[in-house]
């Protein structure tokens, strides 16, 4: 029962191997992209399934993002340097900022479908999943690991200068994120740095909410909510350059 449980559970995720077609990408170890599409609602169904010490089926993809993550930031930065040689780092910054952030990286995974082959629970699959942004985000990060680890970092490198080729060309002049875009905001001012205040954290482990407040000396706190508590500082201080008259692309 538990077998066909478990069949009905993926067999709505395309093949894993096309994935690999669209990446661009012969490879060698398949179950690292399998373990990349596997969200966290699904691993533990699987993990009795899952061959001693190897990298079958059942983990899911909080490894691989945690190493995508880091591997996406660098080659982001080393093709700002080599596109822009003459700015300064402060603007770099800002781009890398733009280009890497979850909300880039879910139009990134648009590029390749990569909703459809996300492995997940029912429930999950009935409640959105597939659309979800913040785990197109985080998937895509987990699929750039995985990349990493069977092509290393040309193969990682070809994908993400063809997929954000339109979103650097874009980028011009150097976007401000609405947290720095509040510090400057508030220093122009004469004022403090903004400070910001986690409220509450609430919601499942797999897909929690945050509550952040943000203070700016003389004015009334505002709140902001997301799935992180970065994205939630961010909706905070986009809120309030909302209520001062600014706004921000964020």
């Amino acid at each position: 029962m538990e077998a066909d449980a478990g069949h009905r559970i993926v067999e709505n995720a395309a093949d894993v191997a096309e994935l690999a077609r669209a990446l661009g990408h012969a490879f060698v170890n398949l179950d690292l992209l399998q373990d990349a599409v596997t969200h966290p609602s699904l691993a533990g169904l699987e993990r009795g399934a899952r061959k001693p010490g190897g990298n079958g089926p059942g983990l899911a993809y909080e490894r691989l993002e945690f190493l995508g993550d880091r591997v996406v930031g660098l080659v982001v930065a080393e093709w700002l340097l080599e596109r822009y040689p003459h700015e300064r780092e402060g603007a770099l910054a800002k781009r890398h900022a733009s280009l890497v952030r979850r909300e880039s990286l879910g139009r990134v995974a648009d590029t390749v479908g990569l909703g459809a082959y996300l492995r997940m629970s029912p429930a999950e699959v009935q409640s959105g999943g597939r659309a979800n942004r913040t785990i197109l985000g985080d998937a895509c990060e987990a699929v750039l690991g995985a990349l990493y680890l069977d092509g290393g970092l040309e193969a990682v490198t070809r994908f993400v200068r063809r997929a954000l080729a339109e979103s650097i060309e874009k980028a011009s002049p150097p976007p401000l994120d609405s947290k720095t875009a509040l510090q400057e905001w508030a220093q122009g001012r004469g004022k403090p740095l903004p400070s910001y205040e986690l409220i509450e954290r609430s919601g499942p482990a797999h897909e929690p909410v945050f509550v952040v407040a943000v203070r700016v000396e003389g004015m009334e706190p505002v709140t902001g909510a997301g799935p992180s508590k970065r994205i939630a500082e961010k909706k905070a201080a986009n809120a309030l350059l909302s209520q001062v008259g600014v706004q921000v692309d964020d």
